[in-house]
């Protein structure tokens, strides 16, 4: 019976073990480096739209004028 009770307490100490290996590895980032990163994303999906735009206008006007000649 004594080793069933000390196999129970080599587990338990194991399992406390895990515990802090898994609270070891837990990763943090800064709030400002997400911001940021969402900054650029926007500012770039902007010039995107922008350009996008002025190119779909560009076309439209080539067709209106080559329809009127």
């Amino acid at each position: 019976m004594k080793k069933r009770s000390r196999d129970i307490e080599l587990f338990e100490i194991s399992q406390t073990e895990h515990k802090n290996i898994k609270t070891d590895k837990i990763k943090t980032t800064d709030v400002n480096i997400l911001l940021n990163r969402v900054k650029l994303t926007e500012k770039i999906e902007l010039k995107k739209k922008i350009l996008y735009f002025s190119l779909l206008l560009l076309v439209v006007c080539l067709v209106g004028i080559f329809s009127l000649i």
